[in-house]
């Protein structure tokens, strides 16, 4: 049994069993405990509009602000785990014979209720343009797509950083699926701290010390910054760092963009409020 108790793939509450991926447990099929609860949930557009996430197949433990954490979100999450999508076969290798899961996923996401889905992982950058045209809502596979808007944010003569699992498996590939193989970056990587390569690159165990990996991602967003004195913001790919997003930016005192920020923005997208009845002509607001 992992650590998330994610049901076996014959297992699965309200959907054919499969080979390739499988739900995770919740009140309705698909949707994380709590999440409707919280957010009375609909699927749709509409003022409860629901995410879906693409999920590699991990067991460490998820804490607040991780993207597989539902806690991490007011509003409906669902979620897909695709198994077989170990750390190895997307971040070190990129294997395209994933890819044929992931649109499964993304396609069964869509149909169980999902007005636009992500992933939980950020290097599915180099499978974004596949993934998008699969399904017929938004779909953003990683964080990195920020990258290029970001860049329009800052100056000219500044770079973006980022903050990802393995800086040698980020590749031109990955930033060019998300059109930033142009933009100036700067790049750390976590693969040689010992927490996360254990936990998260190598799966040696499900049990995960938070405040090493805190201290880990720290230390190498710390890092970056003194490096680079030229860096304007800073996009974190990692969806296992996010938790320490706020923690990142105290210490470098620079914009923090993650999955996070992106998925919160593309659900306001989907849930616009009205602003009242206008103003009568000339009352209201300035001009």
């Amino acid at each position: 049994m992992k650590a998330e108790t994610e049901t076996d793939a014959g297992t699965r509450t309200g959907i054919e069993p499969g080979p390739e991926s499988r739900t995770e447990p919740g009140a309705e099929p698909g949707v994380e405990p709590g999440a409707e609860s919280r957010a009375g949930a609909r699927t749709g557009r509409g003022r409860d509009a629901v995410i879906g996430v693409i999920c590699m197949d991990t067991s460490f433990t998820k804490i607040p602000g991780h993207i597989r954490n539902p806690a991490t979100f007011g509003f409906p999450v669902l979620y897909r785990v695709v198994e077989g999508a170990t750390a190895e076969r997307v971040v070190t290798r990129a294997d395209p014979g994933l890819l044929g899961p992931f649109v499964d996923a993304a396609r069964d996401l869509q149909a169980r209720g999902a007005a636009a889905v992500t992933s939980g992982c950020g290097f599915l950058a180099v499978f974004q343009r596949e993934l998008a045209d699969a399904v017929t809502v938004p779909l953003y596979s990683s964080s990195l797509i920020q990258v290029p808007m970001v860049a329009r944010m800052i100056r000219s003569d500044q770079k973006v950083g980022l903050l990802v699992a393995d800086e040698r498996s980020l590749t031109r590939r990955h930033l060019a699926g998300v059109g930033a193989e142009d933009v100036p970056v700067c790049v750390a990587g976590m693969e040689e701290q010992p927490e996360f390569r254990e936990v998260m690159l190598e799966a040696r165990r499900p049990d995960l010390d938070a405040a090493r990996l805190g201290r880990e991602v720290l230390g190498q967003a710390g890092r970056l910054a003194r490096e680079n004195p030229d860096m304007g913001a800073l996009v974190i790919e990692c969806t296992d760092l996010v938790p320490y997003a706020h923690a990142v930016q105290e210490r470098i005192g620079l914009p923090v963009f993650d999955i996070v920020t992106l998925t919160e923005m593309v659900h306001q997208g989907l849930t616009r409020r009205s602003y009242g009845a206008p103003a009568p002509a000339g009352r209201g607001a300035a001009r």
